[in-house]
């Protein structure tokens, strides 16, 4: 199980109640997912010099949001000032995005690093912090992920963060083109910021 101890520095919640109202958001498969990214986030947190108990917090609450109802998302986008352009988008955008608003009311935390790294772990920025980073590389390389490519995806961000941001969003923009999904512009924006071969 996870600990989160030292949560209470970002949250008035223990780490228990923290923990039950996660698990009481998600199915098992996603709540398994969230504590894998946490478990990353620290390890990519150790290798940055970075705070490994906020990397981990921020990585286990990164999908709080993921498996609100559609419609639930939609209410909230237009009740609470959120650009309306998101409307055009779905849960994939919308958890990170939307999702910190969320985790802001329920789990009572408003740490803006944190915040902002949830925001961003669903579509990358031009300006990211090593917080936004991690979150954004552990969630795509955490032990559970199975796909071509995630042991490639592993040895580059554990060599070089900057360069697993590049790996990432190189991978997510083919991955979409093939799909032909629509792309959220600030993902095209990190892309030719952190993807581009210089």
């Amino acid at each position: 199980m996870v600990d989160f101890s030292l949560s209470e520095t970002f949250s008035p919640l223990t780490s228990a109640e923290l923990i039950a109202q996660e698990k009481s958001m998600m199915d098992e498969h996603r709540f398994q997912h969230c504590i894998g990214v946490s478990q990353t986030a620290a390890k990519l947190a150790r290798l940055n010099h970075y705070d490994v108990a906020k990397a981990a917090l921020t990585g286990f609450v990164h999908d709080y949001a993921k498996q609100i109802p559609v419609s639930v998302y939609r209410q909230t986008i237009k009740e609470q000032g959120f650009d309306p352009d998101l409307l055009n988008y779905n849960r994939a955008i919308w958890h990170g995005i939307v999702g910190s608003w969320f985790i802001q009311r329920d789990l009572k935390i408003t740490d803006p690093e944190i915040i902002t790294a949830v925001k961003r772990h669903t579509t990358g920025d031009v300006t990211m912090t090593t917080l936004d980073k991690i979150v954004f590389v552990a969630d795509f390389i955490e032990p559970g992920r199975d796909f071509p490519g995630v042991e490639e995806a592993r040895k580059v961000a554990y060599a070089d963060l900057n360069a697993g941001v590049g790996y990432e969003l190189a991978h997510t923009l083919a991955f979409l083109i093939e799909q032909r999904a629509k792309i959220y512009p600030k993902t095209l924006l990190a892309y030719n910021q952190w993807a581009v071969k210089k």
